[in-house]
Parts: structure tokens; C-alpha cells; sequence
């Protein structure tokens, strides 16, 4: 898992509420559990006018030029400012896996659903929450300036805008550990690796 600590990056807005699972990444695709090449199939179903299928070549597709991440402004976009509510429905890793693949790092809303949260953060993807009144004003802004970037400190859990002003963000301790040093749960548990074997030692002798 690629370590979190601090970038700079294009926002694009996705002005939906209550975007489920099925929306991020169709059922269609569930039956690969390799972690990668999930990005293309991101938001199958708004970003495309015709159906797709596991295996087939995306990028013949026809694609929707009304859906934000087709509009050139945004390509490369690593932060997507998402609205209430992000996340819910089924519990699938694959969401993650399909925000992270197409580049995003960072998810903002006002409301995350709880598993899509805790799968987001087990994989590297930082969601963050933010009051309503600071999500009316990254929304206002990408109206204003739809290149605005914005500064993410994971360590600091500050969210900081173009013109200077520093939003924090709540994450619990151990995710946080987890994203800065790039592993997961199981990375975690095998950093004590060593003490654990000689826990074991005592209690055999």
C-alpha cells in the first residue's frame, strides 16, 4: 500500500448524494479479486453510453461527455469532492479499489457510510469529512475555479484551500499510522513480528 502523508491535487466535484457501491464500481466486476485494473470500470454506468462487461477494451467504448471525470478540466483529478452520504449500499472493497485506481488519493464528503469508510481506509484511500458549510464552500470554489487544487496533510489532518485557509479532519490513530507508513492491518501486525516470536519462545520454555 502506497504511503500517505502530503499532496497537492486537482479536485472534481461530483455533485450526487448518496452514491452506493453498485454506482462505484457495477456488480459486473466483482468477480476479479486482484486489487488492480478497476479504474476503467469507476462509475461504469454514468461515465459511459453503453453497457459494459468484464474483459472487454474500455477505451472503445462510447463515453457520456456530460459526466465530470470525461471533461478534459479534470483529467487527472486526485481528490473527488463527493456529497452526503458517499459510499453507501452493499459492502464491496471494490469501490476502493476503482477510486484508487483511477488516481484518486482522497475522498471529501460531509458523510461516509461506515463500511465504505473502513474498507477506504484499509487500502489507502482517505476519506474525509467536513462540515456542511466548509463543503458549500469547495463547491463554490470548483464553480469559481474548477483547477483549484487542494493541500492534503495526513499527518497534520489538515485539508488546506487555495486561498490559505486550513480545514482539520478527524481520523482515528490507527489508520492514521497505518496510511502514513503504507501497510495495512496485517503490515501492522507483522512490524512485531520479532516480539511476538519471542512471546511465543516464553511460553514454550
Amino acid at each position: 500500500m502506497k504511503k500517505f502523508e502530503k499532496f497537492t491535487g486537482l479536485v472534481a466535484p461530483l455533485d450526487r448524494a448518496n452514491v452506493d457501491t453498485d454506482a462505484i464500481i457495477p456488480k459486473q466486476y466483482l468477480k476479479s479479486i486482484k486489487r488492480t485494473g478497476f479504474g476503467p470500470t469507476l462509475f461504469d454506468d454514468w461515465r459511459y453510453l453503453d453497457p459494459g462487461e468484464p474483459g472487454m477494451d474500455h477505451s472503445q467504448r462510447r463515453i457520456n461527455p456530460e459526466f465530470v471525470l470525461n471533461q478534459a478540466r479534470y483529467h487527472g483529478a486526485q481528490i473527488l469532492l463527493a456529497r452526503d452520504n458517499f459510499g453507501c449500499g452493499s459492502s464491496r472493497e471494490h469501490a476502493p479499489w476503482a477510486l484508487l485506481g483511477y488516481g484518486f488519493r482522497a475522498v471529501i464528503s460531509t458523510s461516509f457510510a461506515d463500511i465504505f469508510r473502513n474498507n477506504a481506509l484499509k487500502n489507502g484511500l482517505l476519506p474525509i469529512a467536513v462540515d456542511k458549510a466548509t463543503h458549500a464552500e469547495l463547491g463554490d470554489l470548483l464553480v469559481e475555479a474548477p483547477d483549484a487544487k487542494l493541500a492534503i496533510d495526513l499527518a497534520a489532518q489538515t485539508l488546506t484551500l487555495p486561498n490559505g485557509r486550513a480545514v482539520s479532519f478527524p481520523i482515528d490513530d490507527f489508520s492514521k499510522t497505518c496510511l502514513l507508513n503504507g501497510i495495512d492491518e496485517l503490515g501492522y501486525l507483522l512490524a512485531f513480528e520479532d516480539k511476538i516470536a519471542e512471546y511465543e519462545r516464553r511460553q514454550l520454555s
